[in-house]
């Protein structure tokens, strides 16, 4: 819950010289003071308190969703509040809450990606889209991991007082880009890392020399093996073949240069893809989109 607040927190700071004061922020809770997993100590006021509809509904997630989402009063409060609230949002497993008061059903949603198969289980009847890092659905927000709470603030923001102020406070917290919702949680690359890491260090040589010949024969003698020994096992430690591999690590490559600005074609040249087509339908194949949308959308 920091990261939203305190977007909204600088918003105040950085027009308090105006006169305006432009959002009320409060921390509400059904049992007192939340005790954090790292520590901290959240001083959080009575929900009882609190009668009038907020104009904004955040709902927090973390591991006590667990317990939460099983506790009808709140629950029962939520689904109160909300029906009256101008927008609802959620950060990282908040979600799930949402969803088990019944506010998700049929529309578009995301979460923290550990936690998508088990959203897409409970409630099958949410329009979950994993891979996004926040979604807006008419007046209902959702966001993915801790920090994407903090994206999805500042769209709010600029939704109610416009891209300047938004671009302010997001330089102000020093965030190093201001990330549109449809951008993917995680790097495709980290998604092939496995619980002893042991293709880890191969690709990070991947990353480091995607303008070559990738052969099988290259990438095997790489990692100290066989041929049919790497294949083998780089199908069991990834799910995926060493092809698909190289395929995706070269996508968050081409990724990184399209945000800065690079144009199609010298991308695919540094990412090793064989032409510009070759690019695109890798694209369109694991993204959904062509690189040159991507750049006209993503570039900081």
């Amino acid at each position: 819950m920091t990261g939203p607040a305190q977007v909204f927190a600088t918003a105040n700071d950085l027009t308090a010289a105006t006169g305006s004061h432009l959002y009320e922020i409060a921390l509400v809770s059904l049992g007192g003071d939340v005790v954090t997993s790292s520590g901290l100590v959240l001083r959080a006021e009575a929900a009882a308190t609190h009668a009038d509809a907020p104009g904004t509904l955040i709902v927090s997630g973390g591991d006590g969703v667990n317990a939460a989402r099983c506790d009808k009063a709140l629950i029962d409060w939520i689904r109160q509040r909300a029906a009256s609230a101008e927008r609802i949002a959620s950060v990282c497993s908040g979600a799930l809450l949402l969803a088990e008061a019944g506010l998700l059903d049929g529309r578009r949603a995301v979460t923290h990606w550990g936690r998508c198969a088990e959203m897409r289980a409970r409630y099958p009847s949410v329009l979950l889209e994993p891979d996004s890092i926040f979604i807006r659905d008419d007046a209902i927000w959702t966001s993915a991991g801790v920090t994407a709470g903090i994206d999805l603030a500042l769209a709010m923001l600029e939704a109610d007082h416009g891209r300047p102020l938004s671009l302010a406070v997001a330089r102000e917290l020093v965030v190093f880009l201001k990330r549109p919702g449809g951008q993917a949680q995680f790097s495709a690359a980290l998604s092939l890392q496995t619980a002893d890491e042991t293709f880890a260090d191969l690709h990070a040589w991947i990353a480091a020399h995607l303008d070559r010949d990738l052969t099988l024969t290259t990438l095997a003698a790489q990692a100290g093996m066989s041929l049919r020994t790497f294949c083998r096992r780089y199908r069991i430690g990834t799910g995926r073949t060493p092809a698909d591999g190289v395929e995706l690590i070269r996508l968050d490559g081409a990724r990184r240069l399209l945000e800065e600005g690079a144009s199609v074609t010298r991308t695919a040249a540094r990412c090793g893809f064989r032409s510009t087509e070759t690019m695109r339908r890798a694209f369109l194949r694991h993204m959904n989109v062509s690189p040159n949308s991507y750049r006209e959308r993503f570039r900081r």
